[in-house]
């Protein structure tokens, strides 16, 4: 089916109970907004087109790359007028309408329902869940012989419907045909929200004796919308859920996975051991036999087998195999250490290449540097690679040694096996197997009290 198939995807909802500038679709869910959720699910189909409806332009340039086409609407009249919108812009035979606030809906979920579509051979068919407390769900009347014959919104629901625990979730399977197109346009608002219900179209098909089926989901949770922020927060917690478990069988160790923060596409490789309060975050890649945590922050970098990170931060870093890095460590974006390193209590590294065996073990920046194999950088060493106006490289030879409170004013090398001692402010080269001193002597004299 999956060339014949067109995804239209309603975007264009104001989210008012989010209580926020931001449109509901834009809002992250583990990292990424909800709509790019909807979005991936629907490739998963291979769909011939994919069109999305949206009010907010802000929606349309957050996913301007995302290939698919945008219709507006442009005055929020309800799900029928949105839909309406795309009249005339889509083509293929069939057609799968979906919200955009389902961050956690799946292919899988998608194709069975779509099946189901092809074998029931209907013009209209409705995803619907069974929930034990359908609370502001439409309800998905059928009638003497289990024919779906309307939906009914619990805003205008009677006492009895209200205890139908077969709901609507928003997600439908279309023919494409001038039928459909006429039958949204003839929609009415005699409804309590005076708007147009695009769940109207199931008693317009089955009055006009069009074949009409619903088709209960197996799997709840897939298709929840997110409409607050205490959804939000639900829908967060279940995608983490879903990520750790995927992670855990295979092969890793989360140790408390209700507070372990994990992001889509992170990978991590087996026996590695995750802390509490890590948060995985960007497209991290965690080699194996590695300990992250606890309360690590690690953003968009890559730790290689073998590696400890302890109560650190790591934005878009390297570290290779069998580091040890914190606690209270900071890698900024270009800071490339390993293997063998030790980034210690309170250093920070950026736009630096740290290599093999080398230890800064406290109180130390690196910044736009090349530091060499082996060498020890003492507590209170900066690189000072700012002159106010442009940055500056620092060069460290290999098995250097850098006494405690060090200023390395850039440019400057230091060559192999060199010795700086402690206290000195560096402004020129050192030769390699040389000591650099670069203090003031130190004076005694007596007191005269």
């Amino acid at each position: 089916m999956a060339r014949k198939l067109g995804a239209i995807i309603l975007a264009a909802g104001k989210g008012t109970r989010m209580r926020s500038k931001r449109p509901k679709v834009l809002h992250p869910v583990c990292g990424r907004p909800i709509l790019d959720y909807v979005l991936a699910a629907v490739r998963g189909l291979d769909p011939a087109q994919v069109i999305v409806v949206v009010s907010d332009p802000a929606v349309r340039e957050a996913f301007s790359a995302a290939g698919v086409t945008f219709v507006d609407q442009a005055e929020p009249h309800g799900t029928g007028h949105a839909l309406l919108q795309a009249r005339g812009k889509a083509t293929p035979p069939t057609l799968l309408v979906l919200p955009g606030d389902v961050p956690l809906i799946t292919s899988s979920v998608l194709s069975d329902f779509l099946e189901q579509h092809e074998k029931e051979r209907a013009d209209l068919t409705v995803l619907s869940v069974v929930l034990p407390a359908p609370g502001s769900y439409g309800r998905i009347v059928r009638d003497q012989d289990g024919h779906p014959t309307r939906i009914v919104e619990a805003r205008d629901a009677t006492a009895d419907e209200l205890g139908i625990t077969e709901v609507n979730t928003g997600i439908y399977a279309l023919r494409n045909d001038p039928f459909l197109w006429e039958s949204l346009a003839g929609l009415g608002t005699g409804n309590a929200q005076r708007e147009y219900y695009l769940t109207d179209l199931v008693s317009c098909y089955a009055t006009a004796g069009r074949r009409v089926a619903a088709v209960p989901t197996p799997e709840p949770a897939a298709v929840m919308g997110v409409n607050s922020r205490a959804e939000l927060a639900r829908a967060e917690g279940m995608m983490r859920d879903r990520i750790a478990a995927e992670l855990m069988e295979s092969g890793v160790r989360i140790v408390d996975p209700a507070h372990t923060y994990l992001e889509p596409g992170v990978k991590v490789g087996m026996d590695t051991v995750i802390h509490p309060g890590t948060h995985l975050r960007g497209g991290t890649s965690i080699g194996e036999d590695c300990e992250i945590g606890p309360d690590a922050w690690i953003d968009g970098s890559r730790v290689e087998a073998g590696s400890r990170v302890r109560y650190s931060v790591l934005e878009g870093a390297r570290v290779r195999e069998g580091c040890d890095i914190g606690p209270y460590a900071h890698l900024r974006p270009g800071a490339d250490v390993g293997p063998n390193v030790r980034i210690g209590n309170f250093v920070e590294v950026k736009a630096a290449r740290v290599r093999r065996g080398t230890k800064a073990g406290h109180l130390t920046y690196i910044g736009d540097a090349e530091i060499g194999e082996e060498v020890n950088i003492g507590a209170g060493t900066i690189t000072c690679n700012y002159d106010g106006k442009r940055k500056h490289r620092t060069v460290i030879g290999d098995r250097a040694f850098i006494g405690s409170n060090t200023a390395l004013v850039a440019p400057v090398e230091i060559g192999e096996d060199a010795i700086i001692g402690a206290g000195s402010t560096i402004t020129a080269d050192v030769p390699p197997r040389t000591l650099g001193l670069g203090r003031a002597r130190q004076v005694i004299k007596e007191r005269k009290d």
